[in-house]
């Protein structure tokens, strides 16, 4: 499939969706549509282990979503079309990681954060300025609460700051920070710790997180156990790790 503002390549077991409108890789409408079809296009992949969202260059994750789309004629389009990359990425069973390696900002911080783990260089920064600008981030009021705590997300939503990626992962915003010299060998050997991975166990693994999500432990245990007993133990690799592991030999992933 050929796309215009973006790129969506495979190697391996890893599916990569490249944001390519450097040097801000700013999100208007045409890229968001063009995202939303490389996500379901992902979706139709076998055997993959993670999705890695990622922007051309070294400036700039994404800026945000395009100013010029939130005039009163573009608006409803705009935040149908944008939103819509979120309600794709809940129905995600393999992991999904944003890779940022410059600002992240708007959107962009949006987009990044939805994503399962957020890996960002020494140099990325995140904010979301909207309230500077009289509005405010539509995704990130409904979901920074969620993964940061409530304090924080007064703090980054009300005051619009932008933090550098240090104070990122200090908030829990950001998994591993990177170096900048060596950046894509250090994101390499991060996406070896998932690719090297059974992608059916990783799949049934992230089910059974979000399962127990926003319920009371006792009903998240119950969802898990369901999972692990009728559909991980049904599976030939959950077979294989344990024999692997047994002999004392590494394990032949057969992801199914």
């Amino acid at each position: 499939m050929g796309y215009q503002f973006i790129t969506l390549e495979r190697k391996g077991k890893i599916a990569t969706l490249t944001i390519n409108r450097p040097p801000y890789n700013v999100l208007d409408i045409p890229t968001m549509k063009e995202m939303n079809d490389a996500l379901l296009a992902v979706k139709g992949m076998e055997g993959l282990s993670a999705l890695v969202i990622t922007a051309a260059g070294s400036k700039a994750f994404s800026s945000g979503v395009d100013v010029k789309d939130h005039t009163p004629d573009k608006m409803d389009e705009m935040i149908a079309v944008f939103h819509q990359i979120f309600r794709i990425l809940t129905t995600y069973e393999i992991p999904t990681v944003a890779a940022v390696n410059g600002v992240a900002l708007g959107g962009g911080c949006e987009v990044a954060s939805f994503c399962d783990m957020v890996v960002a260089s020494e140099h990325s920064k995140f904010g979301q300025p909207e309230i500077m600008v009289g509005v405010y981030p539509s995704m990130a009021v409904a979901w920074f609460s969620k993964i940061l705590g409530l304090k924080r997300a007064y703090e980054l939503l009300l005051t619009g700051k932008t933090i550098d990626a240090r104070t990122a992962y200090d908030f829990g915003l950001v998994n591993r920070v990177l170096p900048d010299e060596g950046y894509e060998e250090a994101l390499d050997a991060f996406l070896q710790e998932l690719s090297g991975k059974s992608a059916v166990v990783l799949k049934w693994c992230k089910k059974a997180i979000v399962s127990g999500l926003e319920v009371p432990f006792e009903k998240g245990l119950a969802a898990s156990e369901v999972i692990y007993k009728h559909a991980l133990m049904a599976t030939e690799d959950a077979e294989e790790g344990l024999k692997a592991f047994l002999e004392k030999r590494k394990p032949a992933w057969k992801d199914r």
